[in-house]
């Protein structure tokens, strides 16, 4: 009797086994997720595409900057000349728009948001070009746009200093009006004031030049490469009238 009862005790031990095997089996696995997403789930950057430059069209703009041909101009950019291109020189467009002192062209070219400041390979640019030529429209335009009035020529000079050296008044007039430096000195050794003086021919222009800046708060001490006054230099030159100016405002001889 004790033998059957353990024959039935190890059959039901058995049969909870193999149940017990079979739900284990059954339960599902739960897969184990990366802490990193994978590389199909990275979202991909969308390439930057450049803007299409249409090289035929950039050298017409060239052609036509140089020429002064306004609508040819407008014309090339909208065709997608590139605005900026260096031509001849190191010239953009706009530089030799105004080097030709072309007023209509140059205003395109800046409407369409030309570099006012870009400069060439002998280091000037339409603001500068303007300002030594004396080509007020283009120097107007280029001071409404951005230009930096003490940017500096191959001498190191402003715009103000070959202004007043050629006798420009009004561009002198424009460009203190525009907060320019008036007694920087460049590599020469000469202020504006010095410049109008030793390199200009004492008229009636070069007096006016000389008048602006002292009213203006020129400095006519500031002496040369060689140690002399703006007085001192007009006196030497001959130039009676000049010196007369500067002795009224106070200026030191030799």
């Amino acid at each position: 009797m004790t033998e059957i009862r353990y024959v039935r005790l190890l059959t039901l031990v058995l049969a909870s086994s193999v149940l017990l095997a079979g739900c284990s089996s059954a339960v599902p696995t739960t897969p184990v997720r990366s802490a990193t997403p994978s590389a199909a789930a990275t979202p991909t950057a969308t390439p930057v595409v450049p803007p299409t430059v249409n090289p035929a069209a950039t050298a017409s703009l060239h052609a036509a900057a140089r020429s002064g041909d306004a609508e040819a101009v407008r014309s090339a950019l909208a065709a997608g000349a590139a605005i900026e291109d260096r031509g001849e020189g190191g010239r953009t467009p706009l530089v030799e728009a105004a080097k030709g002192n072309h007023v209509e062209a140059a205003r395109a070219l800046i409407e369409a948001g030309a570099d006012v400041n870009a400069k060439d390979d002998i280091q000037d640019s339409a603001y500068l070009y303007a300002g030594a030529e004396g080509y007020l429209e283009i120097l107007r335009m280029t001071l409404t746009t951005g230009a930096d009035v003490n940017a500096k020529n191959r001498f190191n000079g402003t715009a103000l200093i070959p202004a007043s050296e050629h006798a420009h008044t009004e561009v002198v007039r424009m460009l203190i009006a525009a907060g320019v430096d008036l007694d920087h000195v460049n590599t020469p050794g000469w202020t504006a004031m010095q410049e109008a003086i030793v390199l200009g021919n004492g008229g009636a222009g070069a007096q006016d030049v000389v008048r602006q800046l002292l009213a203006a708060g020129a400095n006519p001490d500031i002496r040369d490469s060689r140690g002399r006054t703006s007085l001192c230099n007009a006196t030497r030159l001959g130039f009676g009238a000049i010196a007369s100016q500067l002795r009224a405002a106070g200026a030191t001889g030799c």
